[in-house]
């Protein structure tokens, strides 16, 4: 039990930028009770529009925009702390882990694929 956090990758673009069914994907990264990164996505989502009261099993598509956010948040230690039943503690060991995500998904999106956040917990 805990929380798990994937990034994917899809061929076909979603019609709206969160709450969408890929009909395909394919996993990019994943992370292990991080809940500071999954504060910053849930935010995110809340700013596109996201409404599920629960920020679980909801996909939330990344823009370059969107990676250039977190990469600076990353950089300058500014993840909005969590917490949540499960969810684990940040502790900043993360951040090599984390920017390397934010050079895979910019190279996703250079190529021509569509980047999401998704989460279980």
């Amino acid at each position: 039990m805990g929380l798990d956090m994937y990034a994917f990758t899809t061929t076909q673009p979603p019609q709206q930028n969160v709450d969408f069914e890929p009909a395909e994907q394919s996993r990019l990264h994943y992370w292990r009770k991080h809940p500071n990164l999954h504060g910053w996505m849930e935010e995110l989502y809340r700013t596109k529009g996201g409404t599920e009261h629960d920020f679980n099993f909801v996909n939330l598509l990344l823009t370059k925009e969107d990676l250039d956010q977190l990469e600076a948040a990353i950089q300058s230690g500014t993840l909005p702390k969590t917490v949540g039943f499960f969810f684990g503690e940040s502790d900043g060991s993360e951040t090599d882990d984390d920017l390397q995500f934010v050079a895979n998904a910019r190279e996703a999106l250079a190529a021509g694929l569509t980047v999401f956040y998704s989460s279980w917990w």
